[in-house]
């Protein structure tokens, strides 16, 4: 018994841990090796050709890094790269900006209250996506509910291009992932201690002050968290700018698409996500960098 005893503790401990790394090599690391080796290989008509090949017992490497550098030197990629970072750091803007008031009027609601306004910030996932998205194509039509209540109240002589505009990509993507920045932000400033909040007031601070002074930078982690929840799928976000979005808002997840099934070029389409998931690991290695200080109690 006092054998069996010492023995299950520790491999308990193995599964735990072993269990998660298990899951993460199977899902993260051996499908991002995969892309990488795509995209390093050579396309012979519509097959992948490896970048090595044994031959007399010699592994030989034939590494074709041309189309990193095609892409980095093409303007239409780097068009597209631009323009997802750049709708994806608008959509994390104003996601912010809407959810932090909603997040801190939901944690300092009455208790019986919070758990109505969070299901309310919920209620949208119990919709399929695709639904939702769809919804605001009729909403936003030539011939849409917002501009039949337009034409019928006088404001405009025509129908409004609200459809395939960066106006309509905007407003599904901030709808989409507004609750992504909601949660993390009500998580945080629930735990916000309200003594701190009378002990500035009572030093003279203002309301606003207050607010910038003390329950901002308390509130930091549920920022970072929130931001980086929202903007990491923004940039590879396809379904939103293909039904909402023109030929103006063209993303990297739509040349994504057209190189896997319109070019069929597959070494292409893997160097594309490559160099995509490059740079969403740097506003990754931002936030661990940031949360281990937190950690260290590090100003």
């Amino acid at each position: 018994m006092v054998r069996t005893g010492s023995f299950a503790p520790g491999l308990g401990r193995r599964l735990v841990v072993g269990v998660p790394w298990a899951w993460l090599l199977a899902v993260t690391a051996v499908p991002a090796l995969l892309i990488l080796q795509f995209s390093l290989s050579e396309m012979d008509v519509a097959r992948i050709v490896p970048p090595w090949r044994w031959a007399d017992g010699v592994l030989h490497l034939k590494i074709d890094f041309n189309r990193y550098l095609f892409l980095l030197t093409d303007t239409l990629y780097l068009s597209a790269y631009a323009s997802s970072l750049r709708y994806a750091a608008m959509t994390t803007a104003f996601c912010l900006a809407i959810g932090f008031p909603f997040a801190y009027c939901m944690a300092r609601a009455h208790p019986r209250r919070q758990p109505l306004l969070l299901m309310a910030v919920m209620l949208p996932f119990w919709t399929s996506f695709l639904v939702r998205i769809y919804a605001w194509k009729g909403l936003l039509a030539g011939n849409g509910v917002f501009n039949n209540l337009a034409l019928a109240a006088g404001l405009t002589d025509a129908p409004l291009p609200l459809l395939n505009t960066p106006f309509s990509l905007m407003l599904g993507m901030v709808y989409n992932y507004l609750p992504f920045m909601i949660l993390p932000l009500y998580a945080n400033l629930q735990k916000l201690d309200a003594r701190l909040l009378d002990a500035a007031a009572d030093l003279g601070a203002s309301p606003w002050k207050t607010f910038w002074l003390v329950t901002v930078p308390l509130s930091r982690n549920g920022i970072v968290a929130g931001s980086m929840l929202v903007f990491i799928p923004s940039v590879g976000e396809y379904v939103i700018p293909e039904l909402l979005g023109g030929p103006e808002t063209l993303m990297i997840g739509r040349v994504l698409w057209d190189e896997f099934f319109g070019n069929n070029d597959w070494a292409m389409a893997a160097a594309v996500a490559a160099l995509m998931i490059a740079v969403i690991l740097v506003p990754m290695a931002v936030f661990d960098r940031l949360r281990q200080r937190d950690l260290r109690g590090e100003a």
